[in-house]
């Protein structure tokens, strides 16, 4: 993970049980709350202990959190904090592009902003503006099929409807994939 891509942690102090404070490159000092990862991931459970926890470290160059054997990554790091202060993360504006099936430049489309401007939101170089995150809970609201802009929003059963039809075709090709593969597929021979 280069700076380009990336904020670098600069320093980690471990504060209350499971929370840490992060200074970032960026100037940002961010408290992330770790305790539902560490119960999530059986591998982390040795963190739970107090005293264990107290020992979180700078990993080498910053990239990422350890402990003797154990260590979170720089970059989810950064995103759990950002989240649980109530900013957008760049895994949440990746997880839009791709829940949505969009590229770098389908994504600029979209949102009527530069490719480039789509990258630094999606690798974190550069923080993603409320209004930029209102727009991608917009767009998916609306899914514009032309560069027309829609002049009104869906009702909450318009966009029920139009997503239970999108679920319904999904749900009908797997299916249809599915049945292909089971007469494709050789008969086991009877004993």
């Amino acid at each position: 993970m280069s700076d380009f891509f990336h904020p670098k942690l600069q320093a980690v102090e471990a504060l209350a049980p499971y929370r840490l404070r992060t200074t970032w490159s960026t100037g940002e000092v961010l408290d992330v709350d770790v305790e539902a990862v560490l119960r999530g991931i059986p591998a982390l459970a040795n963190l739970l202990d107090p005293h264990v926890f107290g020992k979180a470290h700078l990993a080498e160059w910053g990239h990422g959190i350890e402990w003797f054997d154990a260590e979170l990554g720089a970059d989810n790091v950064y995103a759990w904090a950002k989240e649980q202060a109530g900013e957008v993360s760049h895994q949440m504006f990746d997880a839009w592009m791709h829940r949505n099936g969009l590229s770098l430049n389908t994504a600029a489309d979209a949102l009527g902003i530069s490719r480039r401007m789509v990258s630094y939101y999606r690798t974190a170089h550069k923080a993603i503006p409320r209004a930029i995150w209102l727009a991608c809970l917009g767009w998916e609201a609306t899914r514009p099929k032309s560069k027309a802009l829609p002049h009104t929003l869906p009702t909450a059963r318009e966009y029920a409807l139009a997503h239970a039809a999108e679920d319904n075709l999904n749900a009908m090709l797997d299916s249809a994939k599915f049945a292909r593969r089971v007469a494709a597929a050789k008969p086991i021979p009877e004993r």
